[in-house]
């Protein structure tokens, strides 16, 4: 148990590190006011296949990390990812054959994209709901009052946060899936162990009696 503590540990630290780094030295897409990091939240989703713990390690550890290197609005839009983070990181823990799909670990998985798909309704609308609180208090450069709140703010934000979220997401899965077969990671060595015990079960097939 401690060797595990241990190394989970060690592994939030890595991804809070990795996460504090990508977004300044990654490109970015800029659709003026808002601008999207490709791969700035991929620390925090690969922090889901392992646990809760590690997932709200990470998220915390992220947010404080911006409010050094950071603004306000930044570090509070990364504080708001806690949210997804342990709702994610424990449906995973708890279904965690989401990650499979027809007993195989494939990128086009549908059942996993849905749950994708209501991890970035979420994800978004945290990040949606900081940045119209200061929206509504008058903190935000004069880019986002004169292109008003439905396309700055709501459009961009919000729909383009939700593709953003997507998208980085898929590319978690994408490094959890390569780096699940030599390494340990939980979500998908237990799926992995619960998709061997399923198959053990099954009836086996005869042959017919002549």
């Amino acid at each position: 148990m401690k060797k595990n503590s241990v190394r989970h540990l060690t592994i939030a630290s890595l991804l809070v590190a990795m996460g504090i780094i990508i977004p300044m030295v990654m490109p970015r897409i800029t659709i003026g006011p808002a601008s999207f990091t490709l791969a700035s939240h991929v620390p925090l989703f690969l922090a889901m296949f392992f646990s809760p713990g590690v997932a709200v390690a990470v998220s915390l550890g992220t947010g404080f990390g911006f409010f050094l290197s950071a603004t306000p609005i930044i570090a509070l839009r990364a504080l708001s990812h806690l949210l997804f983070a342990v709702i994610g990181a424990f449906y995973l823990k708890n279904h965690p054959t989401i990650v499979l799909s027809k007993h195989k670990l494939v990128l086009f998985n549908g059942r996993f994209q849905l749950f994708n798909l209501m991890i970035g309704f979420i994800h978004s609308a945290a990040e949606l709901a900081v940045v119209s609180v200061f929206y509504t208090v008058g903190n935000l450069p004069e880019t986002y009052y004169s292109q008003g709140y439905m396309y700055s703010i709501f459009l961009l934000m919000g729909l383009g946060g939700l593709i953003h979220s997507l998208i980085d997401y898929n590319i978690a899965y994408f490094v959890a899936n390569a780096l699940s077969k030599p390494f340990d990671i939980p979500v998908f060595s237990q799926a992995k162990k619960l998709e061997r015990a399923k198959v053990a079960i099954l009836p086996q097939k005869t042959e017919p009696q002549i």
